[in-house]
């Protein structure tokens, strides 16, 4: 049965049915998933406890995951089993049967837990899910990142210095280098990074935490960033990836060991040559990607939850790569008071 349209559109063709689609299976349970991490980590927002407010997210978001009908395994999580009683890799979730939908699911429950404690903007809740062998299982080490919307996808290179990416990225985008905004954590080893950019003419914009919401942002056109570099965590540019391969965005990494041992753990799982340059797709290659994020503080794109007394609001968007579909999803939960209204 053709697609529906309108007088004067082109009709869009219907995808056959296809009863293992990550999409057609698990997109509401997802959404759910990360709502309820959202809703309970925006309890405590403001409250200066960084450590309970992730608390609370790991636990809602682990809770709500044993509900879903599914075969999952964390591949991206809280850490390894020995650190992590919840949502640790490897670890298998779901109350699917045997021939439930198998899963690798990436999870983040409280992406800027600085800022949930703090209140200040950009915290959400996130998860990305793939068929097997579709998300990098990366170790929790740096990764030296740069990423970018559509249109410069393909023209950066971490290898190149700072002026060029810029005036390639200006270039693509049919600007001036002092158009573009970047964004940059701020910590120490940023310094030479924002010197160079300054140097080259770019306006910066320093956060303190969150460079997975900064990513997403920089591949949506509207929201004023052009660009994110620097280093950050490689569980969080694996979960960065998997949104932008469902936006065109494009991102180069390249993994970074800081700390003792941590070179003998990439060795360990196989990763050897730390001059490798990985792209969105060597992160995320799942021909199958769904990436869910719900809002815990206003941020960029989305709305923090917003509590009215009787009711909720939650903002969250869900990405689909092999449905090409991107849905900005605006939920209100009432109580059972009949006299329940709704506020916008």
């Amino acid at each position: 049965m053709a697609g529906f349209a309108a007088p004067g559109l082109r009709p869009v063709p219907l995808l056959p049915m296809e009863c293992d689609m990550i999409e057609d299976k698990l997109t509401r349970d997802f959404l759910r998933v990360a709502e309820r991490a959202a809703v309970a980590a925006a309890r405590t927002m403001g409250q200066g406890d960084r450590r309970d407010s992730d608390h609370v997210a790991v636990e809602a978001m682990r809770l709500e995951m044993d509900r879903v009908d599914m075969r999952g395994e964390i591949v991206i999580g809280e850490g390894e089993r020995d650190e992590a009683p919840r949502l640790y890799v490897g670890e298998k979730l779901g109350a699917g049967s045997a021939d439930a939908t198998e899963v690798e699911i990436a999870v983040d429950p409280l992406e800027g837990t600085n800022l949930c404690a703090t209140g200040a903007p950009g915290a959400i809740a996130v998860l990305a899910a793939s068929n097997r062998g579709g998300l990098l299982r990366a170790p929790d080490c740096y990764m030296e990142k740069i990423i970018v919307g559509p249109e410069a996808r393909g023209a950066i290179h971490l290898d190149a210095t700072v002026g060029e990416n810029l005036r390639a990225i200006a270039s693509c985008l049919e600007r001036s280098v002092k158009d573009l905004v970047v964004i940059v954590l701020e910590r120490e080893r940023h310094e030479q990074l924002i010197e160079d950019i300054r140097r080259a003419g770019a306006r910066i914009r320093l956060i303190g935490d969150g460079d997975l919401s900064a990513g997403i942002s920089a591949a949506v056109r509207g929201t004023d960033v052009h660009a994110v570099m620097g280093t950050g965590g490689a569980p969080e540019g694996v979960l960065a990836a998997a949104a932008l391969r469902c936006l065109n965005g494009g991102m180069q990494g390249r993994l970074v060991p800081a700390k003792p041992g941590q070179a003998e753990r990439l060795a360990a799982m196989g990763v050897t040559d730390l001059k490798r340059i990985y792209t969105e797709r060597d992160l995320a290659p799942g021909e199958e990607i769904l990436f869910v994020a719900s809002g815990v503080t206003d941020g960029t794109l989305l709305r923090g939850v917003r509590f009215f007394g009787h009711g909720m609001r939650i903002h969250s968007v869900v990405m689909s790569l092999r449905r090409r579909r991107i849905r900005f999803v605006d939920s209100v939960e009432l109580s059972d008071d009949p006299n329940v209204g709704v506020e916008f």
